[in-house]
């Protein structure tokens, strides 16, 4: 018994929905080929099959679609073959509307024009259509084989039916009445560039997801310093990593894959994973994710995780699934064409045995059948969602909303749940100063002074707001003598002869600068402290003295709670989730008026909240600017990318907002509720014409 296994092809001329199934229904009724499935969007065959991959290829070419395996290979070689595709198309809609126009232009100078020189444009227009339209014609042939009208049938169709009827006049002209002898090459040649135009603007969007893949694999060092039985260092390529090898990672490198410390401690930048600003301290015992950034101190961590099974890795992998997970979504003109094209033959015929059985001359029977055709030509049809769409995001641009391809642009109007992303999307994304408190009767002023001169130079982000902050009050740090960073607690130093407002001297004070384990190390009462969770506290003192309470947070945006409110008055269901811990995330949602949250949410499960929503038929809308929303941001329905996030995020997103502010949801889906209304208006007024 043959053994059926998984293959996947890339395709191409996929043009619409009504393509897919043309192939799916094909392929579907061929006894050794079991599940085809086209993803509409990456243009990916998957199937299980027992045929070779040539096989395969040579029954998508009699389909009339060029095939080849899915390999690592040709997935590097892919953003190159799209460009040459999009410029390809562009030549070709160029031609193609550049002679349409010159016929257009020709037919309204007032000079006489032979036949003899019609008939040549004729014959020119029949070499633009073949250059720029075969694969309309040859793709409307393979789908009339399977009984099928496609997007490709329409416009094959009316523009197949503008040339013939142009000719027949040209050749034959007493056929027809004299007040219905026109030539329509150049409505044939304007509909092709047309759609080619629109095609090739398809092509280069849909080039940008690999993007978001490519900047993701880009994270990830290229080389690893293990660690040799005989205590020798080693670099090596991290492809030859493997499973308990001991890595060693010094200051400011990036951890190569997923481990456990085993000697050393460091504060590790984990925000290109996780989002959060807050660089984590890390120790013995602690596990490290590949890809995070080493701050401080140097470590030697075992290998746990390596290749495919990286965190890193497991991201890529779940953005590549859920770009191609989602199903393929029927544009509305392939549905109405679906419906056009058969009750266009039929209006054809019909009207051409009325005028029979009303004992009219053939040459009118013709004329009135094939006026049909070339009244049913495509190009209101075929126009009514482009130009709305292209209106649309105009519109949405000039609102700071840049919107990928025309789908996003539907499918927003029917979004009824919004997940939002803590830092960075309902947050400023940016530690700040947000009190400070005495416990001494001392002022701000000189709190911040101890804190600053402690520390100036550090690059953590919360020594950047304590700096921030005394620079917006004109204070000006002293150095300091005996300074020391002890990771996981804060930092100490000695400032010698400080003189105070009051013009008093100090000699020698002993400064502590951190958090409560510090603070407890050095036996400071902190019992009477208290503040909110969402902020995080910095305690100071001076020679073993309590002085103040530095309190820092990431304060939510200025329309967070404005916008929350906006998007629970259209109907839509609101949900945070952060990989922040929990006390902090409730905080901020109650803020900013949220009530479903998440929290301690890692990448993958972030992805699969949102699958669960789907499973249950919600419309997901995700808001993130993270590496670690990449995934559920290509999982949800529409993904919106605040535009200060990451690349990969952006890249990962349907929707990118400009303007780093929640508001642009709010407008994006009105825009999408407004350009469906008209697409829909559109549609109508051209299928009743």
């Amino acid at each position: 018994m043959s053994l059926f296994t998984p293959q996947q092809f890339k395709l191409s001329d996929i043009r619409c929905a009504s393509c897919v199934k043309t192939i799916e229904t094909a392929l579907s009724q061929h006894p050794q080929i079991k599940d085809p499935s086209i993803h509409f969007a990456t243009r990916i065959l998957t199937l299980q099959t027992d045929l070779s991959s040539d096989q395969i290829i040579r029954i998508l070419h009699d389909l009339g679609y060029i095939a080849k395996p899915v390999t690592s290979d040709n997935k590097k070689a892919e953003p190159q073959e799209e460009m040459q595709r999009y410029h390809h198309l562009l030549y070709q809609s160029f031609f193609s509307g550049i002679g349409g126009i010159l016929i257009l232009i020709l037919g309204w100078l007032p000079i006489s024009i032979n036949n003899f020189t019609w008939l040549t444009l004729g014959f020119l227009a029949f070499i633009f259509m073949i250059y720029a339209g075969a694969h309309f014609y040859r793709h409307a042939f393979k789908a009339f084989g399977h009984h099928l009208a496609t997007m490709d049938t329409l416009i094959a169709l009316g523009t197949g039916s503008a040339w013939i009827y142009s000719m027949l006049i040209l050749i034959s002209p007493n056929l027809v009445p004299p007040n219905a002898r026109h030539v329509y090459f150049d409505a044939a040649l304007i509909i092709i560039a047309l759609v080619d135009l629109g095609s090739a603007l398809e092509v280069k969007a849909r080039g940008k997801a690999s993007a978001a893949i490519q900047h993701l694999l880009g994270l990830q060092p290229k080389t690893a310093r293990i660690v040799l039985s005989n205590g020798e260092e080693k670099e090596i390529l991290i492809e030859n990593l493997k499973i308990n090898d001991v890595v060693r990672v010094r200051p400011g490198e990036k951890i190569p894959v997923d481990g456990e410390i085993i000697e050393g401690h460091s504060s590790i930048d984990e925000s290109m994973l996780t989002g959060e600003p807050m660089p984590v301290t890390k120790k013995a015992g602690d596990e490290v994710i590949g890809a995070t950034l080493n701050k401080t101190g140097s470590f030697l961590f075992k290998a746990k995780k390596v290749g495919k099974e990286t965190m890193l890795s497991q991201i890529i992998e779940l953005v590549q699934q859920a770009q191609s997970s989602r199903p393929p979504i029927a544009k509305l003109v392939d549905v109405v064409s679906s419906i056009f094209v058969p009750i266009v033959l039929i209006c054809s015929i019909i009207t051409a045995l009325i005028w029979f059985n009303l004992g009219f001359s053939s040459g009118f029977i013709l004329t009135a059948s094939m006026s049909v055709l070339v009244i049913a030509c495509p190009c209101a049809l075929g126009l009514a969602a482009p130009i709305s769409i292209m209106v649309g995001m105009g519109k949405a641009a000039e609102n700071g909303i840049l919107i990928r391809h025309g789908e996003a642009l539907q499918r927003a109007s029917e979004l009824n749940v919004i997940v939002l992303d803590k830092t960075g999307t309902i947050t400023q994304g940016e530690p700040k100063v947000v009190h400070i408190f005495s416990t001494e009767n001392e002022t701000e002023e000189n709190i911040l002074f101890y804190a600053a001169s402690l520390e100036q130079g550090s690059e953590h982000p919360l020594a950047q707001a304590i700096l921030e902050k005394a620079k917006e009050k004109n204070i000006v740090p002293q150095a300091v003598k005996n300074f020391e960073a002890i990771s996981g607690y804060g930092v100490k130093a000695m400032i010698q002869n400080h003189k105070d407002k009051s013009g008093l001297v100090y000699p020698n004070e002993e400064i502590l600068l951190g958090n409560d384990k510090l603070m407890h190390q050095h036996k400071i009462n902190l019992d009477d402290i208290q503040f909110q969770y969402e902020q995080t506290p910095i305690y100071l003192a001076v020679n073993q003295k309590l002085l103040g309470v530095i309190l820092i947070a990431d304060p939510i945006k200025a329309d967070s709670r404005q916008v929350v409110a906006q998007l629970k008055q259209l109907g839509l269901r609101v949900m945070m989730l952060t990989g922040d811990n929990p006390k902090t995330a409730h905080a901020i949602a109650q803020q900013a008026g949220i009530e479903e949250v998440m929290a301690e949410v890692l990448p993958q499960d972030k992805s699969m909240t949102i699958q669960k929503l789907q499973e249950e038929n919600y419309l997901v809308g995700m808001v993130g600017d993270g590496i670690n929303d990449a995934p559920a941001l290509a999982q949800a329905t529409i993904g919106f990318a605040i535009g200060a996030g990451t690349d990969v995020a952006i890249e990962s997103a349907d929707v990118t907002l400009i303007q780093n502010s929640l508001q642009g949801v709010v407008k994006a889906i009105a825009v999408s509720k407004a350009t469906m209304k008209n697409i829909k208006q559109n549609l109508f007024g051209a299928f009743i014409y």
